[in-house]
């Protein structure tokens, strides 16, 4: 995948979370586009509230996943990453 093609991935990847992104801010929470991999799986990153959060396992595959494989068909799966200082 190209860099532009890459790009516009991402891009309709946002989307997909803008779908989500309001239930998670009611907590106090947010998610964040790390990276898309060649093999199609996302990155992502829990921001505020979500960060530790119990439930973020099952938002991250009932909220999120569903989302993204829902407007982008060609997405495989989404994982939560967490950096390392």
């Amino acid at each position: 995948m190209n860099a532009q093609e890459k790009e516009a991935l991402f891009t309709r990847v946002d989307k997909a979370l803008d779908t989500v992104r309001p239930h998670l801010a009611i907590d106090g929470g947010d998610v964040e586009i790390l990276d898309i991999t060649d093999d199609m799986i996302v990155h992502v990153k829990w921001l505020g509230a979500c960060v530790g959060c119990d439930m973020s396992q099952m938002t991250l595959k009932g909220g999120l996943e569903y989302a993204i494989k829902s407007m982008v068909p060609e997405v495989v799966g989404v994982v939560a990453k967490t950096e390392v200082a």
